[in-house]
């Protein structure tokens, strides 16, 4: 799985061969690589994200109805595109990987911004992972979040690895130890986790991944946990969601103030809260936004160091769901 990429601003695009040409280009990601190719390619992103309409369901996403799925989308990524592909005989589907298969949503919003971006542009020549890089960021910024310099120009995975997700994606039941290891492997720091952890300030989680939480962690205020246990029981209920913090349709520090008052909705969560450095980090969130923002906007664009795909790796796909 490959991911947003760390490079510095890069020099423009090569002049009006670069704005006729749908070449690869080979020299690392810029946020200004669609400005000759397509200039309009991230305010259409943008609009087609704002002009998402909610249902009755949708009511708590408010004034961003796709928003938190699109962030959840991006992160269990890792920005290559490769969790948007359906199962096929030769895709191994990420959709049914362990954190994703009922979890991972807004496939269908991802397709809808694509055919309008594909329409302005006249061709495909965004991809699938640029389009939900951006659409992370820009939803980030339409709950009441950070911005950031989304570096673009990546291409998009021509294959699927349910078991690399599996292995890659951070598991709710994960203690410390095991988000520090899993962070390190893909050259991430214990800030990085810190920070990346306060996604879960919007979007909800199954019941089944707290769970043992609820029941078995002593490190669980016993009120919170109570409350759970009324509608996440011991056996059934699988699919009953829980938010994972009290204003989940708003990027603000309240999930880090919970995990200060053992009220955090995973076990990974509240893991954050049992080593000094993670520690520190939590209690500086918890009352710094500015802080917390910086350093998500800057852990958000480091995640994206891993691998990118550019060049001749992968492809433009015309359909987000299949390889063309």
């Amino acid at each position: 799985m490959a991911s947003l990429s760390l490079f510095r601003a890069l020099l423009l695009l090569s002049l009006t061969a670069s704005a006729l040409s749908t070449r690869p280009y080979n020299k690392g990601l810029s946020p200004n690589f669609y400005d000759y190719i397509c200039p309009q390619a991230l305010p259409t992103i943008k609009r087609a994200l704002s002009r998402r309409r909610c249902s009755k369901s949708d009511a708590w996403a408010l004034p961003c109805c796709a928003c938190t799925s699109t962030i959840v989308l991006s992160m269990y990524d890792g920005c290559d595109g490769s969790i948007l592909l359906d199962p096929t005989p030769t895709i191994d589907s990420e959709k049914f990987a362990l954190p994703n298969n009922n979890s991972a949503r807004g496939f269908e919003v991802i397709d809808q911004i694509k055919a309008e971006v594909d329409r302005v542009c006249g061709r495909p020549v965004v991809s699938c992972a640029d389009i939900l890089a951006v659409t992370a960021r820009d939803s980030v910024v339409a709950l009441g979040g950070p911005s950031w310099k989304v570096r673009l120009g990546r291409r998009d995975s021509m294959t699927a690895s349910r078991t690399m997700a599996n292995n890659d994606i951070p598991a709710p039941n994960m203690d410390l130890p095991a988000l520090i290891n899993n962070f390190k492997r893909q050259g991430l720091k214990v800030k990085d986790l810190v920070a990346l952890s306060g996604a879960h300030t919007i979007g909800f989680a199954q019941c089944f991944t707290f769970r043992d939480r609820i029941f078995n962690d002593s490190n669980i205020d016993q009120a919170f946990a109570k409350n759970l246990q009324s509608y996440c029981p011991r056996t059934g209920s699988n699919s009953n969601l829980a938010s994972l913090d009290p204003t989940p349709a708003r990027f603000d520090p309240l999930y880090y103030k919970n995990l200060l008052t053992q009220k955090g909705l995973l076990h990974s969560d509240q893991a954050l809260s049992t080593g000094e450095s993670a520690l520190e980090l939590v209690k500086s969130y918890s009352y710094n936004y500015e802080a917390f923002w910086k350093d998500f906007a800057k852990s958000m664009v480091r995640m994206g160091n891993i691998k990118p795909l550019i060049g001749n790796q992968g492809q433009i796909r015309s359909n987000c769901r299949r390889v063309n």
